[in-house]
């Protein structure tokens, strides 16, 4: 091999075990998927949170949800709270940065929703709080994580937690988009088969 050819073998490695151990996940990433379209066949909504690049995946993923670009498949009720830096300046500048995702949930929020943060090393504040800010609503809450999970990880209020083990930003970045296209997928098969769609035992 060539140095430039290592180099190529190299990238593709990194990102290789961090995918594998998420595929290997199968049976939590289907309660997730469960849960969630149980959620929206009740009448709920989704509400995705993230900052920098996850703030970007989560209006990527409510668009996803609301414009569904496989034809027939049914559009769903989502939207990003990080999408209007209005309201987001807004309640910074009265309430402080880490509250502007539980402060949208509380507005925004009922208890037949989905609440879906993101963050690269789940150490965003903000999202932690947002999402407990769910949990107290009774919100099914569901945190896509990179590394090691973070504080977030650790908190109990999550329902579903998917964790892309990578501590490079980029891989985390790139498995997640592969991740909510999962979710999206495996919620629609969910929906079409309605006799599937009893809640789970405590949900």
């Amino acid at each position: 091999m060539t140095v430039s050819e290592d180099a190529v073998a190299a990238a593709f490695g990194r990102r290789t075990e961090p995918a594998e151990a998420l595929a290997a996940e199968a049976e939590p990433i289907a309660r997730a998927c469960h849960a969630m379209a149980v959620r929206f066949h009740r009448g709920g909504k989704m509400i995705v949170f993230g900052n920098g690049a996850q703030a970007t995946d989560a209006a990527h993923i409510a668009v996803e949800f609301v414009h569904p670009v496989i034809v027939g498949k049914r559009a769903l009720p989502a939207l990003s709270l990080a999408a209007d830096p209005n309201a987001l300046t807004g309640v910074t500048r009265r309430a402080g940065f880490e509250e502007i995702y539980a402060a949208g949930v509380r507005l925004m929020g009922a208890p037949a929703d989905i609440a879906v943060g993101l963050s690269a090393d789940g150490r965003c504040e903000n999202v932690r709080r947002g999402l407990a800010a769910a949990h107290e609503m009774g919100l099914l809450t569901v945190a896509l994580l990179g590394g090691d999970g973070g504080r977030i990880a650790g908190a109990p209020p999550i329902d579903h937690t998917l964790l892309i083990r990578a501590d490079d930003p980029r891989v985390v970045k790139e498995i997640s988009v592969t991740a909510y296209h999962i979710l999206w997928e495996l919620v629609h098969v969910f929906l079409e088969q309605p006799g599937v769609l009893e809640p789970e035992p405590g949900r």
